[in-house]
């Protein structure tokens, strides 16, 4: 009886209706204190995943000859590891970045936690691997900023038992004002170093100035991705495999069309995908593709037509994007219309950002669009085994993380679409 009833539970799709109450004031930038530090004391530590079983440890030194190494070990201040990296800086007109270090450190047993040290002194961090096979949770927010708002979503994600970040977009709201990169890196740090954090680029982390800089050398210095370990040439767009997951983050701003080298890596890397290895699909990128927000209306209409086939060929399970301020779900959907077999869509670009939220939603509400509402959040997404999956999102009020929207999710592979759709998968990747 028991079982039935658990099963009847997992099988209910449910959607919790907006409770009506009166949304708080935006928020002003949020500053950290500034504490005095040696010059070659680590500072903006975040870690990503970087291939399987190896962390990515990124840090900044204001020391150039501080050296890029890792010491690590299971037990608090016995490091019997080490690891030395690579390391980069940039220049942005008035403006000279720190030592960007960067250093894989591995193989790591999963599901475990590390204590470590970057560049031979400083405090020790303490991170926690993600386990091997399912069940996982991952935090979600995009578009986060540095405001009171973001501190609020970033205290709230720290009560979450997640194991891994995921980030569709727009981090510092830099806007070419580099130190408030560095401002972003402090912000996030006692989250960023326990737990990795994948992100993908936004349109606040383009910077580039005509015929003086290119695009991204800020984003690109500070968060390396594991791009060269999924087969991509650029950190804008990459792939990770993780407990039972496939995750594809994808590139807004980089070129998409069917001619462009992030189309090709696509079409390549859905050919690995395993879906007996990695029963879930899922896809990051920051401009949503469906939106009934007026706010960022049609942006991603050409995207959309370059890539939606396919991600439908492949049967990505969930898409999320971040750019309008606010949080939406759908529901399966493809090409425009209710799917059965197509992709849960949720735009939460709703972190935190300094430019305040979107209000104005096209009415009538579209047929796929299932919830929606103008509040700072969270979202938090736990797999639990290979059909099913559970979403919810978590509203800002009153610095409470109220639970607002939940579902379950079952997987495309447990409904036979993806059986259904391997021919028309196949026939897709073969195209030149």
């Amino acid at each position: 009886m028991e079982l039935k009833l658990l099963l009847t539970v997992l099988l209910i799709q449910s959607a919790t209706v907006p409770a009506d109450y009166i949304r708080p004031p935006p928020r002003k930038a949020f500053h950290l204190p500034w504490h005095s530090k040696p010059s070659s004391y680590p500072q903006q530590v975040h870690i990503s995943l970087a291939g399987d079983q190896h962390m990515r440890v990124t840090w900044i030194t204001d020391d150039n000859s501080a050296p890029s190494i890792v010491e690590y070990g299971t037990s608090p201040g016995q490091y019997d590891s080490v690891a030395e990296g690579e390391n980069t800086s940039y220049s942005y007109m008035f403006y000279n970045s720190g030592k960007i270090h960067h250093t894989v450190i591995g193989p790591l047993e999963h599901d475990s936690v590390y204590y470590y040290r970057c560049g031979q002194q400083g405090p020790e961090f303490q991170l926690r691997t993600p386990p091997a096979q399912l069940p996982i949770t991952f935090a979600v927010a995009g578009d986060l900023g540095q405001t009171g708002w973001t501190k609020s979503t970033l205290d709230h994600i720290d009560q979450c038992k997640y194991n891994v970040h995921l980030l569709p977009g727009d981090l510092a709201y830099a806007d070419y004002i580099q130190r408030h990169w560095d401002s972003f890196g402090r912000l996030v740090q006692p989250l960023a170093s326990a737990r990795p954090w994948m992100v993908t680029q936004g349109n606040h982390e383009v910077e580039s100035i005509p015929l003086l800089k290119d695009g991204f050398v800020s984003y690109n210095s500070r968060w390396k991705m594991p791009f060269e370990e999924s087969g991509s040439n650029s950190n804008l767009f990459y792939s990770f495999e993780v407990a039972g997951v496939h995750i594809i983050m994808l590139g807004s701003y980089a070129d998409y069309d069917e001619y462009s080298e992030q189309y090709r890596w696509l079409k390549e890397d859905l050919s690995k995908v395993d879906r007996k290895r990695t029963p879930w699909l899922l896809v990051l990128f920051h401009v949503p593709w469906y939106n009934s927000n007026t706010a960022h209306q049609g942006e991603g209409a050409d995207m959309m037509a370059a890539m939606e086939p396919l991600l439908n060929a492949a049967s990505v399970d969930l898409v999320l994007a971040g750019h309008v301020h606010a949080y939406e779900r759908s529901k399966r959907v493809y090409n425009g219309r209710v799917d059965s077999c197509g992709s849960v869509h949720i735009t939460i670009g709703d972190g935190g950002n300094k430019e305040g939220l979107a209000h104005k939603y096209i009415n009538p509400q579209p047929i796929w669009s299932e919830f929606r509402e103008a509040s700072f959040g969270h979202g938090e997404l736990k797999i639990v085994n290979s059909t099913h999956a559970f979403w919810s999102w978590h509203r800002n009020d009153d610095d409470e993380p109220v639970k607002s929207d939940d579902i379950w999710i079952t997987s495309l592979i447990s409904s036979g679409c993806v059986d259904q759709k391997r021919n028309e998968l196949r026939n897709k990747l073969m195209t030149p």
